[in-house]
């Protein structure tokens, strides 16, 4: 789940992009998911307006407030559009939409793509029907803090490895940019994801994971 981009914002995202680039590339040959939440922009520190009464605005004909987190509205957006292609056109009616961070529930995905048959297609659709809209999703998303990101899969890989997958590596620091541990060779794996024992850690060190980083490490 190649698409990889150069920005800074791409390189924490490096092992979505290389999996995401697999059933393409058959089109050639396969874009988590998360826990803690974390959001990535910064925060406003104005201190905002006081906001007029529900009665007043509605006299003054003002639209309803949108509720989507400040600042990522264009990522959520994006993210919608990739989960409406998702389960029109990619094979995947039930998959689930962003959290409202923007951020895709990885918890749900991968319970998906656990069962028979249906995850060879889970990261961009079947085909690769959906990397268009999963670029441009990855692409929208807010600027992250790559040293708080680099420390969250630390932590996380540190976890895998004590709870028995031993060969799951530590992320690495490249140009100031966050790039995922995982597998020690993504193009032919080592490490069997399918295992009981791999989910078990999974599962047990989840909350390891910032939000956005799950399902890229």
């Amino acid at each position: 789940m190649s698409f990889l981009r150069t920005n800074p914002r791409a390189t924490a995202r490096l092992r979505l992009a290389t999996l995401v680039a697999v059933p393409v590339l058959a089109f050639s040959v396969a874009c988590g998911g998360g826990d803690d939440s974390a959001g990535g922009a910064k925060k406003d520190d104005a201190i905002a307006d006081v906001p007029d009464s529900p009665a007043a605005s509605a006299a003054k004909g003002e639209s309803k407030p949108n509720t989507r987190p400040a600042g990522k509205s264009a990522f959520y957006d994006a993210q919608m559009k990739y989960v409406q292609c998702m389960r029109v056109k990619g094979g995947y009616k039930d998959f689930p939409d962003p959290k409202l961070s923007g951020h895709l529930d990885w918890t749900k995905i991968d319970e998906i793509g656990s069962q028979p048959g249906r995850n060879e297609g889970i990261k961009g659709g079947k085909d690769g029907v959906c990397v268009t809209e999963l670029q441009a999703a990855m692409t929208a998303e807010p600027e992250r803090d790559q040293q708080k990101d680099y420390e969250s899969m630390l932590a996380h890989a540190k976890c895998m490895r004590d709870n028995g997958v031993s060969k799951f590596t530590n992320p690495t620091m490249n140009g100031g940019n966050a790039q995922p541990g995982g597998d020690p060779n993504p193009a032919s794996p080592s490490i069997d994801t399918k295992s009981p024992s791999y989910k078990q850690a999974r599962e047990a060190c989840k909350s390891k994971l910032l939000d956005g980083l799950d399902g890229m490490q």
